[in-house]
């Protein structure tokens, strides 16, 4: 009689499995935000030099909605509440927003790898489970980059 083998599928407790990258990834979330925080946004002066001072921004204009809108942030004194216009403004600004992510991403990545970070550590950070799946994240990033940029869409 051959010997049976329990399996172990749990990639947590069987260390010849892969871990999870996306579960790896969630986990570092909090650890990240710490880390920049701490190195690079300790005081409100580092954390407003990436925001212009007069003029709000497309992504912080959709967020301050979406906070007042849900209970994050709460409205000033003589604030008015947020109203169909406000969203309808906000939705308006959301594919300004994407492209604008999109492009920091990709200057990111090019940034990383210019900086000698290979393609599996790039995956690792993205949470992505292979190098390629990295390089063809790039890859559809910078297309649809050019694509915004020849219609002139946003």
């Amino acid at each position: 009689m051959a010997p049976t083998f329990e399996q172990d599928d749990d990639p947590r407790t069987d260390p010849f499995s892969l871990p999870d990258a996306q579960q790896a990834r969630a986990q570092r979330v909090p650890a990240s935000l710490f880390r920049i925080a701490e190195r690079h946004a300790a005081t409100p002066a580092q954390r407003g030099r990436q925001a212009h001072p007069s003029v709000l921004g497309p992504h912080e204009a959709v967020r301050l909605v979406s906070f007042l809108m849900s209970g994050a942030a709460r409205l000033a004194e003589g604030e008015p509440e947020v109203d169909r216009a406000d969203v309808t403004a906000a939705l308006s600004l959301l594919p300004l927003v994407r492209g604008e992510l999109d492009e920091l991403e990709a200057g990111l990545l090019r940034m990383a790898r210019g900086r000698g970070m290979t393609w599996p550590e790039v995956a690792f950070g993205l949470g992505l489970g292979t190098p390629q799946a990295a390089r063809q994240r790039y890859e559809r990033l910078v297309g649809r980059i050019r694509a915004e940029g020849e219609t002139g869409e946003e």
